[in-house]
């Protein structure tokens, strides 16, 4: 099915191509949309590093029910799940803490974000996105530490003003019910203005029950996923039921709510002040993948959630246009406060609730000018990122109340994580708007301070300091080769500083192998050397065909790796054997991909589009080292050995994936048809150390999967519209590569959206 869509994109290009006898030929142009680079607004087509925009209209038309089916559902980001409280997106084969979030304008990475997978992006509300931007790639010049695999960086709407002496309103409202999960999503936002002062207020409140899976199964794997028994706790006593519908994933509902103010002061052309204040919170989220696992024949936990997913944001923005180094002036200072927390409890284990608690509290600013002069255009800036992280932890015996100390997730002593920075980014424009160049610098600081208190494990080290600098760049070119094509070229480094979460986490890795994560005070920063080529071809008969090839060097990267506790290769952790592994730098690693992209116009209001991403990683193993990994065996079974390599596949890879669409809008009507697809993802190209999840895939991996989707929109009324939407259409069964949690099945949404 991948192969045929990949063949549909050439062979409507190429059949378009040989019925057009039009000889004129239009000027190709990147799309004239505007984007938040550099913070700052700029036309797409001058930015070269590669950008899909995700506009306001497109969130609405998409009807997603969080911000990480939104990048599944439009095709611009893979997204792995372990819950259905989760969702965290994969750019360029990097993940997690190797991408960078920001919310505008504000990182939210912080000094916790770990290196598996991350739920974080969900606790942004979609529904009062202006827009949300995906950068593909290295972009560390501009935004510091972290953005390896690129940013995701996301736009809340902003109070609007009147423009004459009348009060100026506007808003929207809408309501969502969906069938697979029994979702219920309401959702209102309002903008009050006059001419100076304006107020933005937007509330989000969703309650999502129980994910069922589809019912066409695999064929090879016809029990694959299948939630058959659960355990649940009757007059204190926890007992093992028998599921009544094996495809509906018990204990994987949640509840989450996200509340937005603004308020907007513009006293004259020259100043603009913006106050920002966000606060999302969550219900206690399952952790579903870990509710499956298997310990002696028996599921292993009564209990594992995370507590409520609590985030607040504070921020101020000033805004200053007038001459010189201050045309264009901007300063952000934001506070965010963020807590986060795991509750675990094994079978029948009364004596042993277990409780890790985080709490990070983090200052930030930035400040920037902008200044334009004939072709040039400058951007100078700094800022800054302030963590204070304190962990906690205790196991309470549910039978007695007594609550003694625990150890801790990190460390529960003063935990200190601060960067800083410096960086100049330029762009230059010829005058006939054939060339445009690219090219940026930025010096970083960045420094980390740690201690353990109560070193329950005897761990050899209880405190960690660490001092990093680094310098970045990036020098790219847009050149129109011709009235219909143009070329880009980008050359860019990226680096990220070692957080609190890799220097000195404890944590259990993986259940079905028994291994356990201590830290590391040894390891460097991690840096990324890539080179990408692409072009953009358009054609008369209105096809748009654009193809990206990428190759990243990664060098220092950090990867999860067999490690030694005081002499000893394994330790007693919870009651059980484990082998102790570690973050460890490996000197060399590479990722690599490609990506096309078709969009054809076929006629007024007809449209059709198509995009098929494929990424490739290895990282090289020490000389003389044995590692685990997944070897086919001659009756073509895989299993689990220990034996020497040269290289391993890099976790976070994700299989060949894609999406096309055929769209079509007309008067009062639109309508949607479009299909998902991945490819296989072979047990052998698994990372038997990382984060790959194997234990929840099939003993061959994890299978390809097509999904057909159908949405309509009827706009009844100028200020109402009328939404339903059918996913999975044939209930397939299927689970996103590195997943523990299954898909929807066949999905049945209505909304009803109201809008002044």
């Amino acid at each position: 099915m991948i192969s045929m869509g990949a063949a549909l994109c050439f062979g409507l290009a190429v059949q378009a191509q040989q019925k057009s006898s039009d000889t004129t030929r239009r000027s190709i142009e990147l799309d004239e949309i505007v984007i938040s680079a550099g913070n700052f607004f700029e036309k797409k087509r001058n930015v070269v590093q590669r950008i899909d925009v995700i506009s306001e209209k497109t969130i609405r038309n998409t009807n997603a029910q969080n911000t990480g089916d939104l990048l599944i559902q439009t095709g611009k980001a893979f997204v792995q799940k372990s819950q259905q409280g989760g969702s965290s997106p994969v750019l360029r084969g990097f993940e997690a803490s190797r991408i960078l979030l920001v919310v505008d304008g504000v990182r939210m990475n912080n000094a916790i974000y770990r290196s598996g997978h991350l739920q974080n992006i969900i606790t942004t509300d979609q529904n009062s996105f202006s827009s949300l931007e995906v950068m593909q790639g290295p972009a560390s010049t501009t935004y510091g530490s972290d953005a390896l695999g690129g940013i995701i960086h996301m736009r809340t709407k902003d109070p609007v003003l009147s423009t004459n002496n009348k009060i100026h309103s506007t808003g929207s409202g809408f309501m969502r019910y969906s069938s697979a999960n029994r979702e219920k999503t309401g959702h209102f936002d309002i903008s009050i203005g006059g001419q100076k002062f304006a107020w933005f207020q937007s509330w989000n409140y969703s309650d999502f029950g129980d994910m069922r899976m589809g019912r066409q199964y695999p064929d090879r794997y016809p029990n694959f996923g299948r939630r058959t028994h659960y355990i649940q706790t009757i007059n204190g006593r926890d007992t093992v039921l028998r599921n009544a519908d094996d495809r509906v994933q018990r204990f994987s509902g949640y509840r989450q709510w996200d509340i937005i103010q603004k308020l907007l002061f513009v006293p004259n052309s020259k100043q603009r002040h913006l106050l920002n204040f966000q606060v999302s919170n969550s219900s206690n989220i399952p952790r579903y993948d870990r509710l499956q696992d298997i310990r002696n024949g028996q599921l292993r936990f009564a209990e594992w959630y995370y507590g409520p997913q609590k985030r607040l944001l504070g921020a101020y923005e000033f805004q200053y246009k007038g001459r010189g180094w201050l045309e264009d002036f901007k300063i952000n200072l934001n506070y965010q406060d963020i807590e986060e927390s795991r509750y675990t409890r094994e079978f029948r284990r009364y004596d042993r609730f277990d409780a890790r608690i985080e709490r990070v509290k983090v200052a930030g600013f930035t400040v920037a000018s902008r200044r334009k002069w004939k072709q040039h255009e400058v951007i100078v800036g700094a800022d800054g990122q302030f963590n204070r992280i304190q962990s906690r932890a205790s196991r309470t015996n549910l039978r007695t109340g007594e609550i003694r100390p625990l150890d801790t997730r990190y460390p529960d002593g003063r935990n200190r994580m601060n960067h800083f920075g410096l960086y100049a980014q330029h762009i230059y424009k010829s005058s006939n708007g054939k060339l445009v160049l690219n090219d940026g610098i930025r010096l970083q600081y960045s420094q980390l301070s740690s201690q353990i208190e109560n070193n329950l494990l005897n761990l050899p080290v209880t405190s960690v300091r660490q001092n990093n600098f680094a310098i970045t760049g990036n020098v790219g070119a847009n050149y129109q080769l011709s009235t219909q094509t143009t070329l880009r070229s980008l050359i860019a480094t990226a680096f990220r500083a070692p957080n609190l979460d890799d220097l000195a986490k404890i944590f259990e890795s993986s259940t079905a192998a028994r291994q356990v994560v201590i830290p590391n005070a040894n390891i460097k920063p991690e840096y990324t050397y890539s080179v990408e080529l692409g072009v953009v071809h358009q054609l008369a008969s209105g096809i748009r065909v654009e193809a990206l090839a990428y190759h990243t060097w990664f060098r220092n990267a950090l990867v999860k790796a067999p490690f030694q506790l005081n002499g000893a290769d394994s330790i007693l952790y919870d009651g059980v054997l484990s082998q102790v592994l570690a973050n460890q730098n490996r000197n060399r690693a590479r990722v690599w991909g490609l990506g096309t992209e078709l969009n054809w116009k076929i006629q007024e209001g007809l449209q059709l589009t198509s995009s098929l991403h494929f990424t490739q990683g290895r990282f090289q193993t020490r000389p003389g080292e044995k590692s685990a990994v997944y070897e086919r065996q001659p009756n073509g079974t895989y299993q689990l050995v220990q034996k020497q390599v040269r290289t391993k596949p890099l976790d976070h890879i994700p299989p060949v994936y894609g999406r096309t669409a055929l769209d079509y809008t007309r008067g009062k009507w639109q309508s949607s048809l479009f299909a998902l697809y991945n490819g296989w993802k072979r047990l052998d190209q698994f990372n038997a150390d990382g984060e790959d999840n194997a234990q929840y895939a099939t003993p061959d991996g994890m299978p390809s999967w097509v999904t057909l989707n159908w949405r309509m929109g009827w706009q009844c009324h100028p200020n109402w519209l009328l939404q339903v939407g059918v996913e999975n259409i044939f209930d397939r069964n299927y689970r996103y590569f590195a997943s523990g949690f299954s898909a929807p099945g066949r999905n049945i949404s209505l909304s009803v959206r109201a809008n002044w």
